[in-house]
């Protein structure tokens, strides 16, 4: 695999929001010690996370999807500049919209964090037994749990969505999960065995 460095460049040039280092290298982690095979992305940016998830070994293939098209077509560039073409499949499209039959043993949930809830209710139908729903941003920053950080009334609704969010995994009794102190914070949910 070529250096991800200028993706990493080009996403801090242009605002576009990745991955810190710290959460991708233990979802990445996870996805080798559980032996993952077919990943689900909801929210592809310019590709980073899809490409640092089928890195992880020559017999994964993700699923992405992204609304913009502008990092659609980043996405698409980048993926092809690291030859992945036939190991992650890209789709422009509401990920509310998108609708797929296939079963996934990983599902990441790293869009908008106002539609996380509807996400996982749509998208959990797709995981495979035993399969994990994973979710990213759920510090936000650290403004989740500080409220001096909260700049503007826009910021202080979304901490308010991902609060609810987090209330949501907490209190589903279809779904058991783990949060993870990772990166900007990490939700790891698979399905109660009853």
């Amino acid at each position: 695999m070529q250096s991800l460095a200028p993706i990493k460049e080009y996403a801090k040039e242009h605002a576009v929001p990745i991955m810190k280092d710290e959460g991708i290298e233990f979802i990445c982690k996870y996805i080798e010690e559980h032996k993952i095979k077919h990943i689900l992305e909801i929210g592809s940016a310019i590709g980073y996370s899809a490409i640092k998830f089928a890195g992880v070994a020559d017999d994964i293939h993700v699923t992405t999807v992204e609304i913009d098209k502008e990092r659609y077509e980043q996405a698409v560039q980048n993926i092809k500049a690291q030859n992945l073409e036939n190991r992650i499949s890209i789709h422009l499209c509401d990920a509310l919209l998108f609708e797929t039959e296939k079963q996934f043993d990983l599902i990441f949930i790293d869009a908008a964090k106002s539609q996380y809830i509807r996400f996982f209710e749509k998208f959990k139908h797709n995981l495979a037994p035993g399969g994990v729903i994973v979710s990213d941003n759920l510090s936000f920053h650290g403004m989740v749990d500080d409220p001096h950080l909260q700049c503007n009334r826009n910021t202080v609704m979304l901490v308010k969505k991902i609060r609810k969010y987090a209330a949501f995994l907490r209190n589903n009794t279809e779904f058991e999960t783990e949060f993870v102190s990772r990166g900007d914070g990490i939700s790891i949910s698979r399905k109660r065995t009853f």
